[in-house]
C-alpha cells in the first residue's frame, strides 16, 4: 500500500466536500472503515471511493404520466 493511499479526517473530508466532524462520525458509526495507527486515524482512499459509488442514486428514466380528467 502506498502512503498517499492512506488520508487523514481532514483529506478524506476535503475529497467529499464534507466537514472533518462528519467523517469523524462516520469513523465512530463505523461507516467508513479506518486504519488506527497508534492514536492516529487514516482512511484509505479505496474506501472513500467504495463510499461514494455505493451512495450512487441512479437516475428515473422518463415516464408518461397520466393525467385524470375530470
Amino acid at each position: 500500500m502506498t502512503e498517499s493511499a492512506l488520508l487523514t479526517i481532514a483529506e478524506a473530508a476535503s475529497l467529499l466536500r464534507l466537514k472533518p466532524s462528519t467523517i469523524r462520525d462516520w469513523v465512530l458509526r463505523r461507516r467508513l472503515p479506518y486504519y488506527k495507527v497508534g492514536r492516529l486515524v487514516r482512511i484509505r482512499r479505496a474506501d472513500v471511493d467504495a463510499l461514494i459509488a455505493a451512495s450512487v442514486v441512479p437516475a428515473r428514466h422518463a415516464t408518461t404520466r397520466v393525467v385524470a380528467q375530470p
